[in-house]
């Protein structure tokens, strides 16, 4: 009987709405998932982390707390997940943090990117290794450090002879190009998905049990402004040529108010339609405009997958290009980015790269992350 490769991959996106965890086992010639979880982030902590994802609010002490709690709040929830399938954590290879991202600059100088989880209180606290950090080397060799997910996409879904995207909606959307031949895989941020839908749906409902638009109920009771669309779509960033990554530090509701003058003028389900309208059109531009020919198949992934309004728009907009959820290729859509992560573990605890150059612009291939024992 083969033995079982066991990892654990850890999640959590900008937009903040909950830890994915998933475990793993490599030992087969796919990986599969054996089990998951997601816990959503407890109110307060989910407060301090939105505070700290805000200019001029960044307190030191406040940092260092948001660090340590968000550690206990990962290996809490790893601990229920090993307990609920019968897992002993000694059985686990290595867990794969990526942590809750609060700060993304790769464009500064110096370029930076901040992830807080503690790995050494998760290492200790659960009693397994833990491979985090996984950003700042690509980073250090010249890249964006972002997105990563694309090397674990062509290890999972690239077909000979058929061209695909994947296109990931967590709090940014970003999409990886799948030839169907030797030519290079190609990645990058398209722009916001959730975590521009979930800011302004929160700003709109601040006391609301949910903190995002379920179902896209929100949008379905406003019309998409074409006006206000306009001057969202002539952002910079929009048509900037990849490599290229983006985050909360570039779309946020500051954003939204400084290109959009008087939001008051507005309906603010008209707005939500519009934000859903802005992820769906920038998705397909970039598609369009960046990518050597127009695939054969787009697979979807990422939360956004669960917001009908957002799936009907590609539809509309690109109806040519075959949209699909990566449940058909026997991935749950919600689990490909924490089993990403897992995977970034195993590439570490093999010594194998886990960047693409052509996607991230780094110099080189690079094994990424570091290793923190119990």
């Amino acid at each position: 009987m083969m033995t079982q490769e066991f990892y654990l991959g850890l999640m959590s996106g900008t937009s903040m709405d909950g830890l994915d965890v998933v475990l793993v086992d490599f030992s087969g010639s796919a990986p599969e998932l054996i089990a998951h979880s997601h816990a959503p982030i407890p109110t307060p902590l989910a407060q301090r982390l939105h505070r700290l994802c805000q200019p001029a609010t960044n307190e030191i002490h406040q940092l260092a707390e948001a660090d340590q709690l968000f550690a206990e709040f990962c290996a809490t929830t790893v601990q229920q997940l090993l307990t609920t399938c019968a897992v002993e954590p000694t059985r686990i290879q290595a867990i794969g943090s990526h942590g809750q991202t609060i700060r993304h600059h790769p464009e500064g100088h110096p370029a930076y990117t901040i992830q807080l989880g503690d790995p050494n209180t998760l290492a200790v606290q659960t009693g397994i290794p833990v491979v985090a950090d996984f950003r700042r080397k690509d980073m250090a060799l010249g890249g964006q450090g972002a997105p990563l997910v694309p090397a674990f996409h062509q290890a999972m879904f690239k077909q000979p002879e058929v061209p695909r995207v994947i296109v990931n909606l967590g709090g940014i959307a970003n999409i990886t190009w799948l030839p169907g031949s030797a030519e290079q895989v190609l990645g990058f941020d398209t722009g916001p998905a959730n975590t521009l839908l979930d800011q302004w749906y929160r700003h709109c409902h601040p006391k609301a049990a949910e903190s995002y638009d379920r179902d896209g109920q929100f949008a379905t009771q406003g019309q998409v402004c074409e006006s206000l669309l306009a001057q969202w779509l002539a952002f910079d960033y929009f048509h900037q040529a990849p490599p290229k990554s983006t985050g909360r530090d570039d779309f946020n509701l500051a954003w939204l108010h400084q290109l959009s003058g008087d939001l008051n003028a507005y309906a603010p389900a008209d707005i939500q339609a519009t934000l859903v309208e802005l992820t769906a059109r920038t998705v397909i531009d970039a598609i369009q405009r960046w990518l050597p020919q127009l695939p054969h198949e787009v697979f979807v992934a990422g939360g956004g997958v669960a917001n009908p309004v957002l799936q009907a728009a590609f539809k509309r907009l690109a109806p040519a290009l075959g949209w699909h959820s990566t449940d058909t290729l026997g991935v749950d859509p919600q689990h490909v980015e924490a089993m990403a992560f897992a995977w970034l573990a195993r590439c570490f605890m093999t010594r194998q790269p886990g960047n693409l150059p052509a996607v991230t612009g780094a110099s080189r291939p690079a094994i990424l992350g570091g290793l923190y024992l119990p």
